[in-house]
């Protein structure tokens, strides 16, 4: 008895396709560790209008999750040198190579991070010095920084 073996081709519904890849990508997550350098005694927030914003698309990644940082109205107390926080945000799309951080609020200097490269643990480290000689953030400089 001869067996007879056909290559069988599977269709998928470009539909479910599309479905798919998005329910990967938003299981993913994006760390972003921050190292807020502040001049004086204050206090910090970020609001949950925080987005990663890829260049390609206009689609945001939402702020899931954040550490040592308040979340608006709450504020958190931060001392004259490093403080540190974390942002944990959904997943970007495979095919994303550069993102902003764009925190959207309806009042002056919300974070802006603009053309951060992106790398392939989606893990990275943003150190900002500050001044707070007002409530809101002035941003001076952004620079990467490793926890050793």
């Amino acid at each position: 008895m001869e067996i007879i073996k056909e290559k069988k081709t599977v269709k998928i519904d470009p539909e479910l396709k599309e479905a798919i890849k998005t329910l990967a990508e938003e299981e993913s997550q994006v760390i972003i560790h921050l190292c807020l350098n502040y001049s004086s005694q204050g206090r910090m927030r970020i609001w949950n209008s925080t987005f990663l914003v890829p260049h390609h698309s206009g689609k945001k990644s939402q702020l899931v999750h954040s550490e040592n940082i308040g979340i608006y109205p709450n504020w958190s107390p931060c001392v004259i040198g490093k403080n540190y926080c974390t942002l944990i945000f959904k997943g970007l799309p495979k095919d994303c190579s550069i993102f902003d951080l764009i925190e959207e609020i309806p009042e002056p200097d919300g974070f802006i991070i603009h053309n951060i490269r992106r790398n392939n643990s989606d893990v990275y480290h943003l150190e900002f010095d500050l001044d707070v000689t007002c409530v809101e953030l002035k941003l001076f400089a952004i620079k990467p920084f490793y926890l050793s």
